[in-house]
């Protein structure tokens, strides 16, 4: 990528956009944040996001054209939600075409798409590398718009020489998340001296810390030319069950409460580890952070900046 070439990132008030930005920020890159909502933790990322809605494809002339290239992660990630109310995976398909729409027409030519683990399904013993998404595995609506937007990206490759990179995620967690993904949601329960609920006894996943999904992110960004139309698995590349994070999070949070354990919900992955290897190999990815350290940072940061902080001091996002 250009130095100067200017770096648009959809979704960039969430929790991984959030942190992409800062990085790309603090490497003296230009960057246009879009969302539909404002950043509620960097006033400066704030004054470059513009506030749209993805879905609408009128808004998209909001933004400017002079992009070197896009990295699009915007979506509604929490897969049980759109089990209840499936609207919403379709919803990423409409942002994701759109977003492509607005590429072709206004000439931008480098696309990083930000997937998921959830393509894998439940298939095989629980270990994948990137050849082995199947539309027979499926297990949500939100797995099939991450299914559907590959697609989609590979589409608009082949007919309109789009150049991608596709990155499949696995449980980032860490700073800028106040939803209730499992890291929060345990970390507010113990907080608030709750029973942590821990769907599926046996649930094993990947578990990838802030800090390292946006190591694989910029490795895909700044070598860009070297690794195009290619798709890395992003993640950890080790295994941890649901109930040894809540364990974790209760040591560090010296928490007493309860754990309570429930069937797993309809379409939730029950075992997935990453296979890095490519990574490694193409990107030179190498994740540094443990569960354990990266649960103690998080921990930190909730009860210091994060919402934990502001719940004991009424004190502002920083």
């Amino acid at each position: 990528m250009s130095p100067r070439g200017r770096v648009m990132v959809t979704g960039s008030s969430g929790t991984v956009g959030t942190a992409l930005c800062k990085r790309l920020l603090g490497l003296g890159r230009q960057v246009v944040g879009a969302d539909c909502r404002p950043n509620p933790w960097n006033a400066r990322l704030n004054e470059l996001t513009v506030i749209l809605d993805l879905c609408e494809r009128e808004s998209l002339q909001q933004l400017p054209t002079d992009i070197d290239m896009v990295i699009h992660l915007a979506a509604h990630a929490r897969v049980y939600e759109l089990v209840r109310q499936p609207a919403r995976a379709r919803d990423n398909l409409d942002m994701l075409f759109n977003v492509l729409e607005w590429c072709r027409r206004s000439g931008i030519a480098r696309f990083v798409f930000a997937s998921s683990r959830e393509v894998y399904g439940n298939a095989g013993d629980g270990f994948h590398s990137e050849d082995e998404s199947y539309v027979r595995c499926c297990e949500s609506p939100y797995t099939a718009s991450k299914v559907g937007g590959e697609a989609f990206v590979h589409a608009y490759h082949q007919c309109y020489g789009l150049e991608y990179v596709i990155v499949r995620l696995s449980n980032v967690y860490g700073r800028y998340d106040e939803s209730t993904r499992v890291v929060p949601r345990f970390i507010r329960f113990v907080a608030q001296d709750r029973d942590l609920p821990v769907y599926g006894e046996d649930k094993y996943l990947d578990f990838t810390y802030i800090d390292d999904a946006i190591a694989g992110i910029l490795a895909c960004v700044e070598q860009f030319d070297q690794v195009k139309n290619d798709t890395f698995n992003i993640a950890s590349g080790t295994g941890t069950s649901l109930i040894e994070v809540a364990r974790l999070i209760q040591m560090h949070m010296g928490g007493r409460n309860g754990i309570a354990v429930h069937p797993t919900r309809p379409g939730e992955i029950t075992s997935f580890v990453a296979d890095i290897s490519k990574a490694r190999d193409l990107l030179r990815y190498r994740p540094q952070i443990d569960i354990s350290e990266g649960l103690a940072r998080s921990v930190h940061w909730y009860r210091t900046q994060g919402p934990l902080s502001r719940l004991c001091h009424g004190s502002p996002p920083t």
